[in-house]
């Protein structure tokens, strides 16, 4: 199994897992061969906030296109105690990002993962993606 960081990114992740590099339709990481399946989408706190308001018809198209997938989850590399606590560099209310937040996680079927800092984020990322790989590799051994 290798993990497939988009091409975009601009700080990736570094994982123990082997990793390629490749452009992705969906998400920042995905697992080479099945990015049709799975994608995880990475935010800072500020560049989240960002979505929430600015680019928010951007972000949500990139939801919508993950709700295709067999799983999509979000990675905030933040703690939720950060939104309420207004820790982030804009004026929208912590109660707006909390709702926004929840509804989006309803609407487009997404877990989201509030993961402190980008330490606990890039290993639950990576937890995701091996966890997702070996479900897969698991039915596709029961078939054959």
């Amino acid at each position: 199994m290798k993990i497939t960081i988009d091409s975009r990114e601009q700080k990736p992740y570094s994982f123990e897992t082997e990793t390629v590099t490749g452009a992705l339709a969906t998400g920042d990481y995905s697992i080479a061969g099945l990015q049709d399946n799975i994608a995880i989408e990475r935010k800072t706190i500020d560049d989240l906030i960002g979505c929430l308001s600015k680019g928010r018809d951007r972000f949500e198209r990139e939801l919508f296109r993950g709700k295709s997938l067999d799983y999509f989850a979000l990675i905030v590399e933040a703690d939720l105690k950060d939104i309420v606590n207004h820790a982030y560099r804009s004026e929208m209310l912590p109660r707006a990002v909390i709702q926004s937040l929840l509804a989006f996680s309803v609407r487009y079927k997404m877990p989201i993962w509030f993961c402190g800092n980008r330490e606990y984020g890039q290993r639950i990322t990576e937890s995701l993606l091996v966890k997702y790989g070996r479900e897969i590799e698991k039915t596709w051994k029961a078939v054959s």
